[in-house]
């Protein structure tokens, strides 16, 4: 159906100088006159409008509220090639219904006198499931935590079903409590920040960039929702390098003008060093204590931190896993600030709980989990997203492609030629020595270093300074980089073995 806009200046006919009827086709085979009016019978989702030409088009779900379900044509399953492209023998896998084993290989075996495909399983013990290649979709990759090998499962056993039933009681749990939170936040009285101060302007007048569209649009949203006597629970979701720091920056400081205490958690050491320099270094021309509690602090140190943010001496508080231990209390806790919450574990999310039952709380990712996501969406959380990129910022470019060595050597050395850095993801410890090893022969015309999260504080600290201030080219490094350092210097990201990382980190 197309309907003309109510002020549409097309002509309309009269009864006597009457269009002649379009009949409606089933494909269009060749360009319409121009001119003419030309139906074809199709299907959309929904329907659009054009200004400019004085158009509306409505389906049924638009008129009627609903649409006749199209059926689906029968297919024969094909063989996601793409599953047996990313196991090779050894690599483990879970079927849906015998749970995890091991991938041994691919063997062709004879039954009634025809030739088949199976895929060969091996669980606990000596017992092996042949799974027809037909039957791939029931089987996909083993994704763990870190380095933890499995426990292969017996056939015929019920750890399976009794694992799937552990999950299943874990997510009903898991919702019952999510539901108690937050009807708990929505019958408690919070604080209600007052509008901004003189300051407040002055602190995001020296803001040096230029902010986004987005970024203020954000920032607006955050203040609106902490002058609400409801307590605040916002998303914010944006890219790395788009600017969510600085809404963070300035929500800690409203909290701050009102007398509220903040506390910022982060996942990493190296990450709440990065936020202690960048907040101090925003607030450095105002009356603000901002200080960090994490383990690159001595125990006198982070002592003497956790007296102060009890007597009311320490205004910002940036921090690990630290904050949340029962230790650390607040005098007046006003804004909970967390960065990456789906790096955190569900112990950490236990106190996380009770700390933000009646405090404003603002959550921050480049990549939010599809339950924090989800909240979102069905409006048990409110959520502000930066999509607009920072004045002069380049479109990135991705290749995928098998590894190389003339591939890796031209991609640093073309960085280093323009005064860039690099970071070479290598997610194996044990063989990150080597790794260095082999890249420092492969381009000696470069600088590297290595990090990872199993290094001794001070070592970590000191490689990830001299990597900051440009002392190397190459920074080679677990995942430790993905909970969104600012080095606004490196350009190039090579991932080694992308295929053995989850979505959220790539």
């Amino acid at each position: 159906e197309v309907l003309s806009d109510p002020d549409s200046r097309l002509p309309t006919p009269d009864s006597a100088n009457r269009l002649p009827l379009a009949e409606p086709l089933d494909d269009l085979t060749a360009l319409p006159d121009e001119g003419s009016l030309t139906i074809v019978n199709g299907s959309l989702k929904e329907g659009w409008r054009n200004p400019d030409l004085h158009l509306t088009l409505l389906t049924d779900i638009e008129i009627f509220g609903w649409a006749r379900p199209r059926r689906a044509l029968a297919h024969k399953q094909a063989v996601p090639a793409m599953l047996l492209s990313d196991i090779s023998p050894g690599d483990f896998v879970v079927h849906v219904e015998h749970g995890v084993g091991m991938y041994k290989g691919l063997v062709q075996r004879e039954l009634g006198g025809h030739a088949r495909e199976y895929l060969v399983l091996q669980y606990a013990g000596t017992d092996q499931l042949y799974v027809p290649v037909e039957q791939i979709d029931r089987i996909s990759r083993y994704i763990g935590v870190g380095e933890h090998k499995p426990t292969l499962n017996k056939l015929g056993s019920q750890d399976w079903e009794r694992a799937k039933s552990r999950v299943k009681q874990s997510i009903v749990h898991l919702a019952a409590q999510l539901l108690a939170l937050y009807t708990q936040r929505e019958m408690a009285a919070g604080f209600a920040f007052p509008p901004d101060t003189p300051w407040q302007e002055e602190l995001e007048n020296s803001f040096p960039y230029v902010e986004t569209p987005d970024q203020l649009q954000a920032a607006q949203e955050v203040k609106a929702d902490m002058e609400k006597a409801a307590p605040m629970d916002r998303l914010l979701c944006g890219d790395v390098g788009f600017g969510k720091t600085e809404v963070a920056v300035r929500a800690a400081f409203k909290a701050v003008m009102a007398g509220k205490q903040v506390a910022v958690l982060v996942p990493t050491t190296v990450l709440a060093e990065q936020h202690l320099n960048t907040f101090r270094e925003r607030m450095q021309s105002f009356p603000i204590t901002v200080d960090m509690l994490s383990r690159f602090r001595s125990p006198r140190e982070q002592k003497a931190t956790i007296d102060q943010l009890k007597a009311g001496a320490v205004d910002i508080v940036i921090g690990t896993h630290r904050l949340l231990q029962h230790d650390v209390h607040f005098k007046n806790l006003g804004l909970l600030v967390v960065d990456e919450e789906q790096r955190f574990g569900v112990m950490h999310k236990e106190r996380l709980k009770e700390l933000r039952k009646d405090v404003d709380v603002l959550t921050m990712t480049a990549t939010p989990i599809p339950r924090t996501l989800n909240m979102a969406m069905v409006g048990v959380r409110d959520m502000s997203v930066i999509e607009t990129p920072p004045e002069y910022r380049q479109p990135i470019k991705t290749y995928l492609e098998e590894y190389r060595d003339e591939v890796v050597r031209d991609a640093i050395l073309r960085e280093a030629q323009r005064g860039g850095q690099v970071y070479y993801v290598h997610n194996r410890v044990e063989t990150m020595a080597p790794a260095i090893q082999k890249l420092r022969k492969l381009v000696p015309e470069a600088s590297f270093t290595g990090a990872h999260g199993q290094m001794d504080d001070t070592q970590l600290e000191k490689v990830m300074n001299e990597f900051a201030h440009g002392q190397h080219d190459v920074l080679v490094c677990s995942t430790i980089i993905e909970n969104g350092l600012d080095n606004p210097n490196v350009n190039t990201i090579i991932i080694n073995e992308a295929g053995k990382l989850g979505l959220a980190q790539l």
